[in-house]
């Protein structure tokens, strides 16, 4: 267990933290937190009870299932939120080890979200051969889960990334052109 767990009480009350300070404009009911932050439905319900009576979530309007919104009148919220948004990182061996079930890795490259560039198009960017498209967005929605943030990623054969380095490829601009960190790097960029 990492120790802002630890701190928070318990994995499940740290995902659903984040699920809700990394999205304060967006309603989200008890089946979509569960599925989101990948937890038991009774764990979900227990967190939310929780945080609503902690006064950070609040009712949003009269709908059937509740839905639950960031309260934005919560006296603390903008230091948690700077406080989780500070320390809130997955480990690049923890990525690589999830990713690596999609199939043979040439290359990872973190942007967007990853590096702080909010604009950018892509947050994850995935090369490789022989890829599972289902285990790679697999791998990608439980990294979503740990984060609380949805990310945004692209995959591609290693001849079709080769093709579209060649032509200055739009998308991969957008990654190279601005900060980004390569995980794995076994093509030479």
């Amino acid at each position: 267990m990492e120790p802002l767990a630890k701190l928070f009480g318990s994995p499940a009350r740290l995902k659903t933290i984040r699920l809700f300070l990394f999205n304060q404009d967006t309603a989200f009911n008890a089946s979509e937190v569960m599925q989101r932050a990948k937890l038991s439905k009774d764990v979900a319900r227990r967190e939310l009870a929780e945080l609503f009576a902690a006064g950070l979530l609040r009712k949003k309007g009269s709908h059937t299932p509740a839905r639950y919104q960031t309260n934005q009148n919560f006296e603390h919220l903008a230091a948690l939120d700077t406080f989780i948004r500070e320390t809130t990182n997955v480990r690049p061996q923890d990525m690589l080890t999830l990713l690596r079930r999609a199939g043979t890795l040439r290359l990872v490259a973190l942007s967007g979200l990853f590096t702080g560039t909010l604009e950018s198009k892509v947050d994850l960017l995935v090369v490789g051969d022989a890829l599972d498209e289902r285990a790679l967005a697999q791998s990608v929605r439980s990294l979503e889960a740990e984060l609380g943030r949805e990310i945004r990623y692209a995959f591609f054969t290693t001849a079709d990334f080769r093709y579209r380095l060649g032509v200055y490829d739009r998308l991969l601009r957008d990654v190279f052109d601005y900060p980004h960190r390569l995980l794995v790097d076994k093509i030479g960029l």
